[in-house]
């Protein structure tokens, strides 16, 4: 699997939302929430071509960005890694944890539910 650093996710958000996208357009995103010099972004968009994380298309002058990352498969690989590192592969424990500091909302709960639901609808 990619390591993808923290500055590196986020412009790879950016990217997920619309591409192909060029860098000024993937800065002006990264930018909507906070602010984001071009000299970096370029340097993280350099760095992800060469981990193989996105790809690139000269058009005339510009380059043009897309990911070869597909988010849901990613971030499900990356939540994957953190459970079985954490919580030895059990999701439990997680959920448990963070049940126990009352970072759970309502919400959280019932989504939780219909998953359950759901896979015992599929599997039971």
């Amino acid at each position: 699997m990619i390591e993808i650093s923290k500055a590196e996710f986020e412009v790879l958000e950016a990217l997920w939302q619309n591409h192909p996208a060029s860098a000024s357009e993937i800065i002006a995103r990264l930018n909507e929430a906070k602010t984001w010099h071009d000299k970096t972004v370029k340097t993280l968009l350099n760095r992800m071509v060469k981990k193989g994380a996105i790809s690139f298309e000269k058009q005339q002058r510009h380059y043009l960005y897309s990911p070869l990352l597909e988010r849901e498969t990613y971030t499900y690989k990356e939540g994957s890694s953190l459970i079985e590192r954490f919580f030895g592969g059990k999701i439990a424990p997680l959920v448990a944890g963070f049940a126990k500091t009352e970072k759970l909302s309502k919400g959280d709960i019932d989504d939780l539910k219909k998953v359950i639901a759901q896979w015992e609808q599929d599997n039971g």
